[in-house]
């Protein structure tokens, strides 16, 4: 993946996140503070103190757009949204239709933010990142942390009172968002940033294998948890709303599309269609993000102009297949 990352605070495009036999191996996140109701981690919750970064087209970021919509936390919590395009510097800030430039920090890098926070950083630069204008430094940049935080810990602020995280259901919802992850959330780009026949093959098996399961799961109950709608359905829709749109083309994840899953197809539809929920589906920034952005699975950047996909179709979630 021809992204670039900080050696000691300092930018460079001269590194790899796959290993000897072709598999992609993604780099961990290093910012992993927490804030809390009580203020009692160090860093409290406060309307106008954090600020989160942001991509449409990533669906690590877009799960935390949806959160911060979800809880009606628009007022609370700033937002910056990056050009699609990534850069040869990485992430940048433009003026592009969709995007917010970055006014807290007056960044034109993303990597400039990371160094903010400490000069000496070295890792991969990514969204989405929470930051705290209070203390200048970067909260998290662990999209599954950050949505546990924003579901859980500004209720006091939320226009909302929807919780995806009921303490009945905690447990199921941690296995089941550790279960969709590595063959499916991340399948997709273990299958499209293989390097050798072997990798991709297996990573695309274990992604269908993944997906057939869920599809039958569905068949059987509303949501992946039970009856209620938790985080990790959240975290499953933004890989599958991407899905047919650049998963199955470029990434060749092509053994079968989204719409081909009556189960999983009827699902994504009706988070689409969740209130508050469409308007934060870009599907022109996740086109550019993948098809300009990747030069080395698209070398001409050319964008295509379909699928064309309707996600506004009815859904009838009682009618399942089993």
């Amino acid at each position: 993946m021809a992204l670039g990352r900080l050696v000691n605070g300092q930018w460079t495009t001269v590194w790899t996140e796959r290993n000897e036999n072709g598999e992609f191996q993604r780099m961990p996140t290093q910012f992993h503070h927490q804030i809390t109701a009580d203020g009692a981690s160090g860093f409290r919750a406060e309307a106008g103190r954090y600020h989160l970064y942001v991509s449409l087209g990533c669906p690590w970021a877009h799960r935390t757009v949806l959160l911060r919509a979800l809880k009606g936390l628009e007022k609370v919590i700033g937002l910056s949204i990056v050009d699609p395009v990534i850069s040869d510097q990485g992430w940048k800030f433009s003026d592009k239709p969709g995007c917010i430039r970055d006014k807290v920090n007056q960044a034109d890098y993303l990597w400039q933010v990371y160094t903010k926070a400490n000069p000496n950083y070295t890792g991969r630069v990514t969204v989405p990142v929470l930051w705290d204008k209070h203390t200048q430094t970067i909260i998290n940049n662990e999209s599954r942390q950050i949505i546990y935080i924003l579901n859980t810990e500004f209720n006091f602020f939320a226009e909302k009172t929807v919780d995806f995280y009921p303490k009945s259901l905690q447990t199921l919802i941690d296995k089941t968002i550790d279960a969709i992850y590595q063959p499916i959330n991340n399948g997709v780009y273990r299958t499209g940033f293989a390097t050798s026949q072997t990798a991709y093959e297996q990573a695309l098996k274990e992604l269908f294998l993944a997906l057939e399961y869920w599809e039958k799961v569905l068949g059987k109950q509303p949501y992946l948890c039970g009856e209620e709608i938790t985080l990790a359905d959240w975290c499953l829709f933004t890989t599958l709303f991407r899905f047919d749109l650049v998963y199955y083309g470029l990434f060749k994840c092509n053994i079968k599309r989204l719409v081909e899953h009556p189960n999983l197809w009827n699902y994504c539809r009706e988070l689409y269609q969740f209130p508050g929920i469409k308007q934060w589906c870009n599907i022109s920034h996740i086109k550019q993000l993948y098809y300009v952005g990747l030069p080395e699975l698209n070398p001409n950047g050319i964008v295509p102009l379909g699928p064309i996909i309707n996600f506004d179709l009815p859904y009838n979630r009682r009618d399942r297949q089993n």
